[in-house]
């Protein structure tokens, strides 16, 4: 009876680690294929002996390191959405349907960064966790749609 319990249980260790591999795997190849072609492009002509048209080490390095950080950031900012998208809705239904309270808890929890790219890494462009609300001539700016007719 003992092999039985040990056999049943080194089946779901290793059906365990086969998800956490694949989990990993799919993440690995969603996200730094994307982070890598979020470069910006030189500005200046780059020199012929330093072409970076194939990249180079410093930017894989850059890619690679802005995938591990996003593997590790993005779970944490998505329970932080999740929660703020639940926590809104609450407000909503508990306010009696104060909408402007329920969108302050989702602008804050649900905008801002999900990825993190090199520009976030070498400090050009800023890492938001919480999301900045809308100006109020941002909003003004953006005509609402009709419906076609």
């Amino acid at each position: 009876m003992k092999s039985h319990l040990c056999s049943s249980m080194s089946a779901a260790a290793i059906c365990r680690l086969v998800a956490v591999t694949l989990i990993c795997a799919l993440c690995t190849v969603t996200m730094v294929p994307s982070a890598w072609s979020q470069e910006p492009a030189p500005t200046a002509p780059a020199p012929s002996s330093d072409s970076t048209e194939g990249g180079n080490a410093s930017s894989a390095g850059m890619g690679a390191a802005a995938g591990l950080s996003t593997i590790l950031y993005l779970p944490l900012k998505a329970a932080f959405a999740i929660g703020g998208g639940v926590v809104g809705g609450l407000a909503y239904a508990f306010s009696g349907g104060n909408e402007n309270a329920a969108k302050s808890i989702w602008t804050t929890s649900m905008y801002g960064t999900y990825i993190i790219t090199p520009d976030h890494l070498r400090g050009d462009k800023p890492i938001r966790f919480l999301g900045v609300p809308e100006t109020e001539s941002a909003q003004a700016s953006v005509p609402e749609m009709e419906p076609v007719r």
